[in-house]
């Protein structure tokens, strides 16, 4: 077993760096698979591109202004959900199953600020998350530049999330609350965590898949009363999701069109893509973004805390999701993990280090037999 040697930038060894010499070698073959397989990216569908042409914006942020007419007419004082499908048939989208209607929640809670209001409140989340994780990552840098460049890499992954003009798109809320709620929870402290994962799926119900993977993990740890909390936090879901199917029923027509369904089948490669898509990396040319895509996964596999684990979960979670069941129309599910995946980057230095120096280890322990 290889001795951990002092850490670069962090302030305890990697999870790799004391792994035995042929699970490191087999660790290094699976990062090799890794960066090939995200180089699927190169050839993955992805959303038509953005004209920028202000006149075009009808077509570039469709779903945007869907979701602002949605407000708008609520605010007016219409009822949701008849409001949102005169919508919905207006913009020729479909209308079965419910869940081509989103939960009301933000449009409600929207509709009930002036606009400037609403703006001033994603800052506000926004401005929490990056508090709350500089308060998590501080103790696993050993100095402050590693740790100023995991902030900037933080930053990267909410570059579309301080957009104002993007504050009437639910993802954009349930990510920010998502990164909150991972960035709170402790062994000790897991209450906040449960109640704004909660925030997240009663704002777009496909955070439910965070927080189930909260709720196994929890389980699996023996932390029953935290389980029962994300437990609960589902339960609740489920029956918010039920009187929504029912509102929805009372104004969906059977003429309304329903919606061709979500088995995507676009592989990995389409869930490197979004990434790119979602953060910072969208600037860089796409055989590098996608390469830092897949690096990003590793340092986070490496990094050695309760909080990579749960990370690295999530991410695999909505990886499966995007890759099986996500369309080119629907990219934006990436939107809910991209504030914290770059952070990753920031790990990579030991991590790599570590599992280079594991799997060149030929150190072997010699027993002299000595006869007097």
């Amino acid at each position: 077993m290889a001795r951990p040697q002092t850490p670069l930038w962090l302030t305890a060894p990697s999870r790799f760096a004391a792994l035995k010499r042929p699970t490191a070698q087999i660790m290094l073959a699976l990062l090799a698979i890794l960066l090939v397989a995200s180089m699927a990216a190169l050839v993955s569908p992805g959303p038509p591109p953005v004209s920028h042409d202000p006149a075009q914006r009808a077509d570039d942020e469709a779903d945007v202004i869907l979701y602002e007419t949605i407000v708008a007419g609520v605010r007016g004082g219409g009822d949701y959900y008849a409001v949102t499908a005169q919508a919905l048939r207006t913009g020729n989208y479909p209308l079965r199953p419910f869940v081509t209607f989103r939960l009301p929640t933000l449009a409600t809670l929207q509709a009930a600020m002036p606009p400037i209001g609403t703006v001033i409140l994603l800052y506000v989340l926004a401005a929490a998350v990056m508090l709350a994780w500089f308060i998590r990552l501080r103790p696993a840098f050993a100095r402050a530049p590693p740790l100023a460049i995991a902030m900037v890499l933080l930053g990267g992954g909410m570059m579309a999330f301080v957009q104002p003009e993007l504050a009437s798109f639910h993802e954009i809320w349930a990510g920010l609350l998502i990164a909150l709620s991972l960035a709170l929870r402790r062994s000790d402290r897991w209450v906040e965590a449960v109640a704004f994962g909660l925030i997240a799926m009663l704002i777009r119900e496909t955070a439910a898949l965070y927080v189930g993977i909260m709720l196994v993990l929890a389980f699996a740890e023996g932390r029953r009363r935290e389980a029962i909390g994300w437990g609960i936090a589902l339960l609740a879901l489920a029956v918010v999701v039920g009187v929504h199917a029912h509102a929805v029923s009372l104004v969906v027509r059977p003429i309304d069109p329903a919606s061709p369904g979500w088995a995507g089948m676009l592989g990995f490669g389409f869930f490197v893509k979004t990434m790119s898509l979602s953060t910072a990396l969208n600037l860089a040319p796409t055989w590098l973004a996608a390469l830092l895509v897949a690096l990003t996964l590793f340092g986070w596999a490496g990094w050695n805390d309760e909080l990579a684990l749960r990370a690295v979960a999530v991410f695999a979670a909505y990886a499966v999701l995007l890759s099986l069941f996500g369309r080119t129309d629907t990219f934006y599910w990436g939107l809910m993990i991209a504030p914290t995946i770059l952070v990753g980057l920031a790990f990579v230095p030991d991590a790599l280090r570590d599992l280079i120096a594991a799997a060149r280890d030929k150190r072997r322990i010699i027993v002299t037999r000595m006869v007097r």
